[in-house]
Parts: C-alpha cells; structure tokens; sequence
C-alpha cells in the first residue's frame, strides 16, 4: 500500500479499498517508506534473537536479550548485529 500511494498515486480511498484502515493510510501518507523500515527492523531483530537463540542454547535468556536491545537504542542494524554478536560471546564465556 505504501508504494500505491507514493509510486502509483493511488487516492487515500483506493489505499483504504485495498484494506488498509483509514488510521493507516494517514500514516502512509505522512511517513513514506516508515511501515518498510519497521518491518526490515523486525526481520533483522528477529533474526538476531534466532542467532543468539542457537548460540547460546539453555544460556539465552530472553529477557536478557531485551535489555540487550533496549539499552543499545536506536542504531543502524549493522551496529546492533555487532552489539548481539558481542554480547554471544560475553553469555556464552560466562561460567
């Protein structure tokens, strides 16, 4: 829908008939590309937590993992990837 509206030009109405609520399309409308970024952030977050999952094994724990994220704030996803790949190495060297 995003690419309907800023590349096809669709109507905020031919956007809401593809089945979008008409909250969404506002957001479209003001953020080009936000709903992209957000979803590429999720796969890459999602992706490291797989990795540090199988790393670690019974030492992963989530919450930890959480932290991790939350106190390395807003970073490009290739710091954040160097943030989790680091911090597997400090879980995994704890006794």
């Amino acid at each position: 829908m995003d690419t309907g509206i800023h590349a096809k030009h669709w109507t905020r109405q031919q956007a809401i008939d593809y089945g979008i609520e008409a909250s969404e399309v506002e957001r479209y409308v003001v953020m080009p590309g936000q709903a992209c970024s957000y979803m590429v952030g999720q796969l890459k977050i999602l992706e490291l937590r797989d990795r540090a999952k199988q790393a670690l094994g019974a030492k992963f724990k989530l919450p930890e993992f959480h932290n991790l994220m939350i106190t390395t704030g807003t970073v490009p996803l290739e710091l954040l990837e160097r943030q989790v790949d680091a911090w597997i190495k400090i879980v995994a060297a704890r006794p």
